[in-house]
């Protein structure tokens, strides 16, 4: 496996010494490491180890620099050919987040601080997997911004058990009491409250002495300077050493006696508590963010409350003056350290997600409307769901008004519902559409829509490969293909968009999912028609659509053949929407003698779909029931006006299709005055089709 890791630089801390250890480890298993950064006093043992390091300014957060260096980590990707880009911090994870999607490689997101919530910090989200380092991390980027629970993988900090040497506090043999506090030295850490504690601890212990380690920020040097100031103001000079930046961890925990960690804020994790508690070094921690993880309180550790010098101090002087609480927590912690925190346990866990990343595919297929098109798109799902497996993750975006398609679906993983009339309205609404399917992080985008708000929201998903027909905004596709070829069935038209992706037709049969209950709702209405189960059921579907009054059968001819199939005893079962109730009425009225039955208005789709399952043959025009009757795998008589048959008929084994032959068809209007084209359809015709079909 080739893997990219990328930080803002590599000096003294803990992500820095994260991925060192890492870095280490993976090349010991035979991966290939590959590390971009600002570079720092980590780099030689790094490239010592055998990984290779690259020298950019990932560091920088100016747009001009993070803009300046995607090509050149675009150009590392191909060159070392990367599988894995692994983003620890979130400057250098916006550029390589987009240099990932130009070379559709795997980007993985490690989150080792409590971001705010910021446009800034959503790329964190934006892995096919993000690890998080503690659990409060993980509710954090799941409660905050938006990231799904399944993509979430903790893996906690770990401690190389081995570089340090465990010394019993029974054992400490030199002279005095040594407390420190380990960390960069900026107010979040706390070392005010930390110095105002020992100004307390001092008065407890003789010989006390304070080491600081940690290095000062650039940004944080006065207030490295008020904090020396408050230190000789307590009179805690004598007895305070200021080390700086120390490499050499072991050593410096070999000499203390007890480790503060004073943080004010949600600490993510607290590495220097695992290193203190590998070398047997009893802490005492603030109880906030991620220690809680670490640290069970009298366990193996004691917890204070942040800001609270007095707790803490009576902490510290607790653990000086009971000996067998040291020893005791001091066993417990290495016991919980060997067990949870150790490097190999984080490099198997780490890999696993590699792996898992790169074999699962996160993939979308956009099908916003019409209800027949959206019908059709189930023998793409079927397709696609073969061609990548179980372990891909596949995602349906449709309207609120298709979505009972889908809803009992196998094939999918998760259903994602618009609504444009309403909540997703207007530019705001499709941006927060957009961003919602940023956070999914999908790696492949079918658009089966092919319109404009179909193309915006394939870019804006940020998918590496985006899939789709060069249409209207079709720029924004980067896998598409032109529209060529017009008269071909719809399911193969569908195909020529997966096809980019290898996925070949071999099965074009629709389906739908009724459920147990939708189907003795639909049972239950026919049974109140006195429908005998011998009873011969013709299905007839009243309209197509409100856009498209040109597709409807004329009045005169739907009363001309119901009239015929009740004289040979056949019942007609009306389909169609409430606005068509008003004419199915009329009929009722109108041919008092020939007992139909009216359904419009009266189903779910899925009720509808097994009402039509009961009919011997479904008489329809070019309309979404026609479809629903092809899923139901029901005989079907069309009958196509304004529209080419060619283009729209329903993959079905049994069918008739009726349309005529004139010079103006297929003309695709909506509306005509005289619709000729259904008129000549006569309903003799019609009948001697549906005939074809009974016994």
């Amino acid at each position: 496996m080739n893997i990219l890791q990328i930080i803002p630089e590599l000096n003294v801390g803990g992500v820095e010494t994260g991925t060192l250890d890492l870095s280490r480890e993976l090349v010991r298993l035979g991966h290939k490491v590959v590390v971009i950064s600002a570079g720092g006093r980590l780099v030689t043992p790094l490239t010592e180890s055998g990984a290779i390091h690259y020298q950019l300014p990932v560091d920088k957060k100016t747009l001009w620099s993070m803009v300046s260096v995607i090509p050149k980590i675009k150009e590392i990707i191909l060159k070392e050919n990367i599988s894995i880009v692994h983003a620890r911090s979130r400057v250098p994870a916006w550029t390589a987040f987009i240099a990932s999607c130009l070379t559709k490689t795997v980007f993985i997101t490690t989150c080792h601080g409590y971001y705010r919530k910021h446009p800034f910090s959503f790329v964190m989200g934006w892995g096919r997997r993000v690890i998080v380092i503690s659990n409060v991390i993980g509710r954090h980027m799941v409660e905050d911004l938006g990231v799904p629970r399944d993509r979430i993988k903790l893996i906690p900090r770990s401690v190389d058990i081995e570089c340090f040497r465990y010394i019993n506090p029974r054992e400490k043999k030199h002279k005095g009491f040594n407390v420190g506090i380990i960390g960069r030295i900026t107010p979040l850490k706390g070392h005010m409250y930390f110095m105002k504690a020992m100004a307390k601890v001092a008065k407890e212990i003789p010989n006390l002495k304070i080491w600081v380690v940690g290095e000062v920020p650039v940004s944080k040097e006065a207030y490295k300077e008020q904090l020396e100031l408050l230190v000789k103001r307590l009179g805690l000079w004598p007895h305070t050493e200021f080390l700086g930046t120390q490499r050499d961890i072991p050593g410096i925990l070999e000499h203390l006696d007890v480790l503060v960690m004073a943080t004010t804020t949600q600490e993510a994790f607290g590495r220097v508590i695992i290193e203190a508690q590998a070398a047997g070094v009893p802490v005492v921690a603030t109880r906030v963010g991620g220690v809680v993880d670490i640290i069970e309180d009298n366990k193996n550790g004691l917890l204070v409350p942040p800001a609270d010098p007095v707790r803490m101090a009576q902490a510290v002087v607790r653990l000086y003056k009971d000996k067998d609480l040291a020893e005791k927590i001091s066993q417990a912690a290495l016991l919980k350290t060997k067990n949870n925190y150790n490097i190999t346990q984080m490099v198997e866990s780490t890999l696993e997600v590699y792996q898992q990343a790169l074999e699962s595919k996160r993939i979308l297929l956009i099908k916003l409307s019409a209800l027949g098109d959206v019908v059709l798109a189930t023998a793409s799902l079927r397709a696609l769901r073969h061609k990548f497996g179980q372990k891909a993750y596949l995602c349906v975006l449709v309207s609120n008004e298709t979505k009972e398609v889908f809803l009992n679906c196998p094939y999918l993983d998760e259903l994602l519902v618009c609504d444009f009339k309403f909540r997703d309205q207007g530019i705001i609404g499709l941006w927060n559409l957009g961003r919602l399917l940023r956070n999914k992080s999908f790696d492949m985008v079918f658009d089966l829509q092919n319109n404009r708000k179909s193309h915006i929201l394939a870019a804006l998903s940020f998918a590496a490969e985006r899939f789709g027909y060069a249409r209207k905004l079709g720029f924004l596709l980067n896998r598409k293909i032109k529209e060529i070829e017009k008269n071909i069935p719809p399911v193969e038209h569908q195909f020529k968009v997966l096809g980019l992706a290898g996925i070949m037709l071999t099965d074009s049969a629709l389906e739908l999912w009724p459920t147990l209950e939708q189907k003795k709702s639909a049972e239950d209405f026919l049974a109140q028609q006195w429908v005998p189960e011998l009873k011969m059921l013709v299905g007839l579907s009243l309209s197509a659509s409100l856009r498209w009054p040109a597709k409807n059968w004329p009045v005169a001819q739907l009363k001309k053949f119901i009239e015929l199939l009740a004289h040979r005893d056949i019942r007609v079962l009306l389909t169609g929407t409430e606005e068509d109730n008003l004419l199915a009425q009329q009929l009722i009225l109108d041919l008092k003698n020939t007992k139909l039955i009216n359904a419009c208005g009266k189903t779910t789709i899925n009720e509808l779909a097994w009402l039509i399952k009961q009919c011997a043959v479904f008489v329809s025009a070019d309309s979404a029931p026609l479809h629903i009757a092809a899923a139901m795998k029901v005989p079907i008589v069309a009958l196509f006006g304004p529209t080419d048959s060619r283009r729209h008929l329903p993959p079905v084994k049994d069918a008739v299709v009726i349309e005529k032959d004139i010079e103006c068809r297929p003309c695709y209007h909506p509306k005509c005055k005289d619709v000729r084209c259904m008129n000549l359809i006569k309903p003799e015709e019609v009948v001697d089709a549906v005939l074809k079909f009974l016994p």
